[in-house]
């Protein structure tokens, strides 16, 4: 069993003008275990890519004040690589294109450095080309530069051809959604399905709509506003999100404040 804990987690953002450090993330508890699915939801701007960002160690956030521990190991301490080897991946909302880096040295070069060893070759080979046969990706894409002239449809599918080959505890997926059509996210969504259930995995998927919901169906929904959850509940929760929007939440956690 592992377990992702965020205890009353803040981090800033430095700021672009040099001027002071905006602080984004104002407590956030969050805890997720192996087997679970946990949606966040928010409006924009509500600091769910932030959280993604301050657990996989993004050098733009600054944790100031709280904790993130894995199994009990203080990941704030740990570099971003550290963080991949201890089973934590991120899926980015906009993937960065690698350009002169193959997908399938990339690919090979992460899981050797995840798995301790280098994968051998001719189960590698099977292993990468079934895994891009289930996510509908052309063979002819793992040798071109890593995200280089993809769609972002096609980078989608790769962050998620990264999560079945890696295959980490816990996967954190900030808006995989956005900018895919409906046969994209069909497909994006199989792929996460497949990974969860086969390392009974945990899952934390950041988006803004319930459309991803249908396909990747959680058991534990949080709403996000101003830097922090504001409520949580079941799949239930989702329905009243589609159903009436943020304003009940967001207007209730205002007043409160």
């Amino acid at each position: 069993m592992t377990t992702l804990e965020v205890k009353d987690l803040h981090a800033s953002v430095i700021s672009a003008e040099g001027g002071a450090d905006i602080e984004i993330l104002k407590g956030v508890n969050l805890t997720v275990r192996s087997g679970e699915t946990h949606a966040v939801m928010g409006p924009n701007g509500s600091g769910k890519s932030t959280l993604s960002y301050a657990i996989a160690g993004h050098p733009k956030y600054t944790v100031t004040s709280g904790s993130i521990t894995l199994d009990g190991e203080d990941v704030l301490e740990m570099s971003v690589d550290e963080r991949a080897r201890a089973g934590l991946f991120l899926a980015m909302q906009y993937p960065v294109e690698v350009p002169g880096v193959s997908m399938s040295n990339f690919l090979r070069t992460a899981a050797t450095a995840v798995r301790g060893e280098a994968p051998k070759l001719r189960h590698w080979v099977k292993e990468v080309k079934t895994a891009m046969s289930d996510l509908d990706i052309d063979p002819a894409f793992s040798e071109r530069s890593v995200n280089e002239g993809f769609s972002g449809g096609e980078k989608k599918r790769h962050e998620i051809l990264q999560l079945g080959l890696l295959k980490p505890k816990i996967a954190i997926l900030d808006e995989t959604d956005s900018g895919l059509d409906v046969d994209a996210l069909r497909v994006v969504s199989e792929g996460v399905n497949r990974y969860a259930a086969a390392e009974n995995a945990g899952v934390l998927l950041i988006t803004h709509y319930t459309r991803i919901l249908r396909y990747i169906q959680p058991q534990f929904v949080h709403v996000f506003f101003d830097g922090r959850i504001i409520e949580s509940g079941g799949p239930e929760l989702a329905d009243e999100l589609e159903e009436n929007g943020y304003e009940r939440f967001t207007q209730s956690a205002a007043s409160g404040a």
